[in-house]
């Protein structure tokens, strides 16, 4: 009798999941929050680079060049950060940095710097060099760069930078 009650009960249980389950998967594959495509955004490499390539060799640094792969990784994640409205290095399910940087061909090892809110490049870059961790990636062993810029009408058009560093 107990074997009755619960074949019915599993089967509404499993049901329901598959429900949950396909309304989860629709919903990722039509979000917006994934398509960098509206909104406005902006190629900032070559300002930027000059303010990191002074850095790097007032520290005796080799100097970076400008990497075609990392500007468009770092217009992608300005422009999904914009669209989003969140500055976050993930954004959307099973989001990952390395499964990114080399589906967009991006030489590994690399790293990523994010900001929110600057009016500009130098304030953007001033805002990494004040941070530590932001910092470290700057003087760290790369040869290319990469930083975009982006506002959405969604976030209130407020700008969102990333900065992608690559071997």
């Amino acid at each position: 009798m107990q074997h009755q009650f619960l074949l019915p009960r599993r089967r509404f249980i499993l049901s329901a999941g598959a429900a949950i389950s396909l309304s989860v998967i629709a919903g990722c594959s039509t979000s917006n929050v994934l398509s960098p495509d509206d909104g406005t955004g902006s190629d900032q490499t070559e300002t930027t680079l000059g303010y990191v390539n002074s850095l790097r060799q007032g520290r005796g640094l080799s100097t970076l060049v400008r990497d075609p792969a990392a500007s468009v990784a770092a217009m992608y994640q300005a422009a999904r950060m914009a669209r989003a409205g969140k500055m976050k290095h993930s954004i959307g399910w099973r989001d990952n940095f390395q499964d990114r940087m080399k589906g967009q061909g991006v030489t590994l090892p690399a790293a990523e710097n994010i900001a929110m809110g600057q009016e500009d490049a130098q304030r953007a870059y001033e805002a990494w060099v004040n941070s530590p961790a932001h910092l470290r990636n700057m003087l760290g062993s790369y040869r290319g760069l990469g930083v975009a810029m982006a506002t959405n009408s969604v976030s209130g058009n407020r700008p969102y930078w990333a900065m992608v560093l690559c071997a």
